[in-house]
């Protein structure tokens, strides 16, 4: 990926969050950065969370700037697709010497077709 190509590692996420949003803004998607979304807990909201970013309408992108991805960060992820009502997700390290990404699906919707 072309931000971390010419940034590196070794940035804080927000870094990477800037870096991103123009390389988005050039490649003219549609997305929304730090949208605060609701979770909710058997149709109760129980609070927000701001996730790093809805790309298309359909994609929800989580940034991490650790030297490891691990479990955690990916169960967060599912968590967070899985909270949103969204189907798929994209969970990325720009921490790493080389960049790590994972792509993360909503289970419950997987199942429940």
């Amino acid at each position: 990926m072309e931000v971390h190509k010419r940034l590196g590692n070794g940035f804080q996420e927000v870094i990477y969050q800037r870096a991103l949003e123009i390389e988005m803004k050039m490649a003219r998607l549609e997305f929304a950065r730090e949208m605060e979304m609701s979770i909710f807990y058997r149709d109760y909201e129980i609070g927000t969370r701001r996730v790093d970013f809805f790309v298309e309408n359909k994609i929800m992108v989580e940034l991490k700037a650790f030297i490891k991805l691990e479990d955690v960060h990916l169960a967060q992820a599912m968590n967070y697709v899985e909270a949103y009502k969204m189907e798929i997700g994209l969970l990325i390290n720009f921490g790493a010497k080389s960049l790590e990404f994972k792509r993360v699906h909503n289970n419950k919707i997987l199942n429940h077709d």
